[in-house]
């Protein structure tokens, strides 16, 4: 879509809490400034000031939530955020880098939460307007791994533990099958300057750049 209708381009950074995506999205957004693009980078949910209500509730809410009220709060995020941010940057010929996207609900709530990822997907793509990352990187990294890295506070979803976020590994890394051409594959086992390198060599060699 975003081909269609501009020059700019749409990039997205996935993977479990603690993979060190939110660094190497903000990584992306100072190469593309360096090479001369305009670049704005966006977070999920969030990045707009309803986003950002919503987000207050998804990550800090003390009552029970429902795992398909979740699952509609992260999207009606999305929309907001969609509407009122990416699209029309994108629109304008700049380039976004949004730490997550659509592929978090289907690892989140799809994998993690046992929700129909068909169902997911549906929803996202009225939430979305159908819009789709031109590249998504996937930073690949073991549970055990990611804990070590995360922070000590922690929020509602971050607290889900080891067997949770497994299965959200496990969902992304079918996504990035089944979607071999958009997602790529990044070992977050690296350090932080070996993912950062590798995740500008595909840029390169995907935008020209």
């Amino acid at each position: 879509m975003t081909e269609s209708i501009s020059s700019g381009k749409f990039i997205t950074v996935e993977g479990i809490d603690g993979c060190g995506k939110t660094t190497q999205a903000e990584f992306i957004i100072d190469g593309l400034v360096e090479a001369g693009l305009s670049a704005k980078l966006v977070r999920e949910p969030g990045g707009d000031p309803i986003s950002e209500s919503i987000r207050k509730l998804l990550l800090h809410a003390e009552e029970s939530m429902s795992d398909r009220a979740e699952a509609l709060l992260m999207i009606a995020s999305r929309a907001q955020l969609t509407d009122k941010v990416i699209l029309p940057q994108i629109i304008d010929g700049k380039w976004v880098v949004a730490d997550r996207y659509a592929d978090s609900t289907l690892a989140y709530q799809g994998g993690g939460r046992g929700l129909s990822v068909n169902s997911l997907d549906m929803i996202n793509e009225f939430g979305t307007y159908t819009l789709k990352p031109d590249l998504t990187f996937f930073i690949d990294i073991s549970v055990d791994i990611a804990n070590s890295r995360m922070r000590v506070e922690r929020d509602r979803i971050e607290k889900e533990g080891n067997d949770f976020q497994q299965r959200v590994r496990d969902q992304y890394l079918k996504l990035s099958e089944k979607d071999s051409d958009r997602v790529v594959v990044i070992n977050g086992d690296k350090s932080i300057d070996e993912i950062k390198a590798d995740i500008w060599t595909h840029m390169k060699e995907k935008f020209k750049i």
